[in-house]
């Protein structure tokens, strides 16, 4: 980061590093896939595409972070177990449970149309995530168990209930004559009323899905008479096992217990200090500003793929600050936000009780529904250009106690922005004029900023006549202003009520906050 007076607000940043030997398990599920899967018409109680789509997507998570040994799912959750030794961005719970959901995000979204080829995405899915440490293999084991247990109990239930609906009672009478039932109950109902034997429905809708990496000889090549060659290789399989919290399902796998650890009794149920520390959330400070700060990851070598203009990529720009007003609108307890390049900050209000103000929800909702939306956007920004890789991002939260420090924060970040656009404006007009990247780098190296400024003017270039969005960044905030509404043809303008602006201005100057005194008040 830049050097400035304003930095020492890093220092409200809070460690949350997951130290070994405790196993990293992250666990994501659909934010209101409730509604979602009434908007979308999913088929009750199971829709096999849904759940193919959730499948495809963890997959594709656990080929893009080889750190993931294993995976179970069901439903609209999945949970991710990383092996014991992974450094993965060195352990912080922030990074690591924020990475996974944006990148699942993304994926989901990417691939909709292939499972879902006559239904169009209604609106921008969102996910949550948590990170759960678990001690030894045995809390691993006990938490596994939760999972395909909570898996078996209510799709049972789902199953009543809408075998139920269908043979016509309304949803409130078929949730009345399930309260307090048993699951030999509920069992002998399916049977009894409807003829169905529970335990010869499809695995995937009982047992859920477990992805793992098992060792198959695979054709590398073939010889000059055609005759194939094999090896031994590790690929991803999708599994469904009545038990996977058993020893028989889990040492019958190599790369389970090199990479985890071996299972050395089976259990029956799961102990309730175990089941505590699973729900146990980080819940941030009351009455202090709470900024989420988001992130591309790789985005170096995602605007290369997809062949940004350097250094600013004005419709790239555009994109980010689509996907921010769109956040801006979903999570109205967001008063404002500053976005420059691939980041942007979001302020919550200080009275904020988003999520119930746990840090883990709050950030993995916000980037993963960012995500969703920049992926959505995609084609109304570069209409030309193809998605070719998924677009994703970390994230974090901190807390600042008064609104002089919540400003210093966002001076930082703005100074952040002319400092680096100052550097990327002089570097690449080097690069363009014949250097290569490692001279331009080394020619650049100890230059100040006057240095630069007289740099970029050598090049014909007057760097405060540059659009005001490369050098000042996007701030965007809810503010009281005239309502047009369209009656046929015309336009009209009702009374004033509360708009989205997005301006290109200087936020460092009291003389922005003293324009705009209802943001932080």
């Amino acid at each position: 980061m830049a050097n400035s007076k304003y930095e020492y607000v890093k220092s409200y940043e809070v460690g949350d590093e997951v130290f070994p030997p405790n196993l990293i398990v992250v666990r994501i599920d659909g934010r209101d896939f409730r509604t979602f899967s009434q908007v979308h018409e999913f088929e009750k109680p199971n829709d096999e595409a849904a759940l193919n789509l959730m499948n495809s997507c963890a997959v594709s998570v656990s080929e893009n972070f080889p750190d993931i040994v294993f995976c179970y799912g069901f439903s609209d959750e999945f949970s991710f177990v990383f092996k014991k030794t992974s450094k993965f961005h060195q352990r912080r719970a922030s990074k690591v449970e924020s990475i996974v959901a944006s990148f699942f995000t993304s994926e989901y979204v990417s691939k909709w149309r292939e499972f879902f080829p006559r239904k169009e995405l209604r609106y921008p899915p969102s996910f949550r995530s948590q990170v759960i440490a678990c001690a030894t293999i045995e809390v691993l084991q006990s938490y596994l168990l939760w999972r395909q247990s909570t898996c078996h109990t209510r799709n049972l239930h789902n199953t009543c209930l809408w075998e139920l609906v269908k043979d016509g009672k309304t949803e409130s009478e078929a949730l009345e004559l399930l309260k307090g039932a048993s699951k030999d109950e509920k069992n002998s109902l399916l049977f009894e009323w409807f003829g169905i034997n529970y335990q010869k429905l499809d695995a995937l809708f009982r047992q859920g899905s477990c992805i793992l990496k098992t060792e198959v000889m695979d054709i590398v090549k073939h010889n000059e008479n055609g005759s194939p060659v094999k090896r031994l290789r590790r690929k991803l399989r999708i599994l469904h096992s009545k038990n996977i919290a058993a020893g028989s399902f889990w040492n019958q796998h190599t790369s389970l217990k090199n990479e985890l650890g071996s299972l050395t009794k089976d259990i029956g149920k799961v102990e309730p200090d175990y089941l505590r520390s699973f729900h146990f959330g980080n819940k941030l400070m009351p009455l202090t500003w709470i900024v989420i700060r988001i992130d591309g990851c790789h985005f170096h070598r995602f605007t290369e793929v997809h062949e940004f203009v350097k250094p600013n990529d004005e419709q790239a720009l555009n994109l980010m600050n689509s996907c921010a007003v769109a956040v801006i609108k979903e999570f109205r307890d967001i008063v404002f936000s500053y976005g420059v390049s691939d980041e942007y900050s979001f302020v919550l209000k200080k009275d904020s009780q988003f999520c119930q103000r746990q840090a883990s929800e709050m950030v993995s909702v916000i980037v993963s529904f960012f995500t969703s939306s920049y992926v959505m956007k995609w084609k109304a920004f570069f209409p030309q250009k193809e998605l070719k890789c998924p677009p994703y991002f970390d994230g974090r939260a901190v807390c600042y106690p008064s609104s002089d420090i919540l400003r210093d924060y966002l001076a930082w970040r703005q100074v952040d922005c002319h400092i680096n656009n100052q550097y990327n404006t002089c570097f690449w007009e080097l690069v363009k004029s014949g250097k290569s990247k490692s001279e331009a780098q080394n020619f650049l190296k100890g230059t100040q900023a006057g240095d630069k400024d007289g740099l970029v003017k050598q090049f014909g270039i007057d760097y405060n006549k540059l659009h005001v969005m490369f050098r000042q960044g996007s701030s965007i905030f809810w503010e009281k202003g005239d309502v047009i509404t369209m009656n046929g043809n015309k336009a009209s303008v009702e009374k004033s009520g509360e708009k989205v602006f997005v301006e290109h201005c200087n936020i460092i100057e009291p003389s922005f906050w003293r324009a705009h005194p209802t943001i932080l008040y």
